[in-house]
């Protein structure tokens, strides 16, 4: 939860100082994003000796994950909400959960796999593997940004179907994760 406001001053100085560019906007926030939720979860629980199987990196990950959109979230839904907007902050809110939650959670859940994965490996294979899993999580990410920003109907239902069928494969690769010795 306290990666939000660490992350909201270096996503208004992108905006603030570099030409508008969505799609480079959108990658740029879904970097900045997923980093800082990495470093929310690495200094909370990835470093620590509790983290001792490889189904944890998945669970601290995706906890990390709830935390920060939860807060995200809260800071879509009340603003329209002080505004007296009690339709638009319900609709958003449900949109928010449906679409954001999920996709925050499927994001940090690719980083923890590729920790889980390469858990029992060498530092050099356990730095690729992070990487991979970072450019998974940023590539989900800034996908779905996009397609929810094309605001048509059908691309949207499709960034949400997106979401789904992730889910689907985020449950196959639990499983895997579960037989990694």
């Amino acid at each position: 939860m306290l990666a939000v406001p660490l992350v909201i001053p270096f996503q208004r100085l992108w905006v603030e100082n570099v030409p508008s560019s969505s799609a480079l906007t959108f990658l740029v926030w879904a970097i900045l994003e997923e980093v800082f939720k990495y470093g929310a979860a690495y200094y909370a629980a990835l470093r620590r000796r509790e983290m001792n199987e490889p189904i944890d990196a998945l669970i601290y990950m995706m906890t990390a994950a709830l935390g920060f959109v939860a807060v995200e979230n809260a800071i879509f839904i009340f603003h329209p909400l002080s505004q007296g907007n009690i339709t638009e902050g319900l609709i958003t809110g449900n949109v928010r959960f449906i679409g954001a939650s999920l996709l925050h959670t499927i994001s940090s859940a690719a980083i923890g796999v590729a920790i889980a994965l390469s858990f029992y490996k060498n530092n050099k294979i356990i730095a690729m593997e992070l990487f991979w899993g970072f450019v998974a999580a940023i590539g989900l990410h800034t996908a779905f940004n996009l397609l929810i920003m094309k605001e048509r109907g059908g691309i949207t239902f499709a960034a949400f179907g997106f979401v789904w069928i992730s889910i689907i494969v985020l449950m196959l690769l639990f499983e895997k994760v579960k037989r990694v010795y």
